[in-house]
């Protein structure tokens, strides 16, 4: 049986692919949308969903993030979360870009990035209401992990995770590489 949080992503996905396929503002051009049939993911793995503490910052740095079309963005770096990934202990810095939100940004690069995963990179957005616990830890789920929208089309412009997130095991969970006609 299911739990609600793999049933939750499960519903996701679906939503995601209806809104690719099927709405205006979709990230793909128009001549790919009539062909799509579907993002491709990693199974869902509850090895690759962590509750964790964020170690928060006492000083919190602006860090300037190069961009897909290299352009510049700038962020806070908040926090760092540190887990183990097949026995490795592994940490990655969650950033904001106002410091008056409660979402937390996390881009990562991994070990699938540019064979089985997106090249540059894939995000997770941690949302204080959906992904903090009642006694404030965060859960840190790979399942989520999705590729930007410069994955799908070269008009947009996409944050790269900073090297300090580039991490060398793989994260097989989440969305894998877009195979449609982007050419870059």
């Amino acid at each position: 049986m299911k739990s609600n949080w793999q049933a939750d992503i499960e519903t996701q996905r679906r939503q995601k692919d209806d809104f690719f396929a099927d709405a205006h503002r979709s990230p793909l051009p128009p001549a790919e949308q009539e062909a799509f049939e579907g993002l491709n993911y990693y199974p869902i793995d509850p090895d690759y969903r962590y509750e964790l503490p964020l170690e928060e910052y006492a000083d919190k740095a602006v860090v300037t993030v190069g961009t897909s079309s290299e352009g510049e963005r700038e962020y806070l770096a908040w926090g760092e979360f540190t887990f183990s990934v097949d026995d490795e202990q592994v940490t990655l810095v969650a950033y904001k870009s106002d410091p008056d939100e409660d979402r937390l940004w996390v881009p990562f690069r991994d070990a699938t990035s540019g064979a089985e995963t997106y090249g540059a990179g894939r995000y997770l957005d941690l949302e204080a209401a959906e992904h903090r616990t009642d006694d404030g830890t965060w859960i840190l789920d790979f399942n989520q992990a999705y590729n930007p929208t410069c994955a799908y089309a070269d008009q947009y412009e996409c944050p790269l995770p900073p090297t300090d997130n580039w991490l060398d095991v793989p994260i097989e969970a989440g969305e894998k590489d877009y195979e449609g006609g982007h050419t870059s």
